[in-house]
């Protein structure tokens, strides 16, 4: 008896459970992803050979930007928060629950106290338009530097029990007496361990 040969059909494969997938995934990464804070400080960092990368977590920087402004950015949403309540008791100034809200929200600033109601009232899309003339670090007569960074210390230690890392980040176009005045203020509490952010720079040709 002749052979009964079997009609050969073509393989299709069901794509629709992996583009669902693709998609979750795709709009699962959208959802976390923290967008880029533009740096309100413009500093062009100097050039180096190190290699070694500060943490992404639980650290506490001090930028000094063009003209000498000083900019300050520190990780935890709940320690701004518990910071600026702190700040607003020592300096006498009342935030309401929103400013607060926002403040944590804020990854980096630069204004002093006397403005900082005014900055956290500014809409998001206008802040670039908004002038921070930079936190006062005066060691003899204002230094609002030096109360933001022991107040942000405090209560990461309270919160989380651990310390921040320091780090400065200071325009290569600056004079070195602007980042002598931020180590002076971390000398006075005893932070003699920090790091200076740079960017890479090839090795030289031997």
């Amino acid at each position: 008896m002749p052979r009964v040969k079997v009609a050969r059909k073509s393989t299709a494969i069901d794509m629709t459970a992996m583009c669902d997938v693709a998609f979750l995934l795709l709009t699962f990464f959208i959802l976390t992803a923290k967008p880029k804070v533009e740096d309100p400080s413009k500093a062009e960092v100097p050039a180096s050979q190190a290699q070694i990368t500060i943490p992404d977590d639980n650290v506490l920087m001090v930028s000094i930007g063009q003209q000498n402004k000083i900019f300050l950015s520190f990780s935890g949403t709940d320690t701004r928060s518990e910071t600026l309540k702190t700040m607003g008791e020592k300096y006498k100034v009342d935030f309401t629950p929103a400013e607060v809200n926002r403040f944590s929200n804020t990854e980096i600033f630069g204004v002093p106290m006397s403005q900082l109601k005014q900055f956290l009232s500014t809409p998001s899309g206008e802040l670039k338009n908004f002038e921070q003339r930079g936190i006062p670090a005066d060691t003899t007569i204002n230094n609002e530097l030096s109360d933001w960074i022991i107040t942000a210390r405090k209560a990461d230690r309270a919160l989380h029990g651990k310390d921040y890392s320091i780090a400065i980040k200071g325009d290569r176009k600056e004079q070195y007496p602007a980042i002598n005045t931020v180590i002076s203020v971390l000398g006075h509490q005893k932070l003699f361990k920090f790091d200076l952010i740079t960017s890479l720079r090839a090795a030289p040709k031997k």
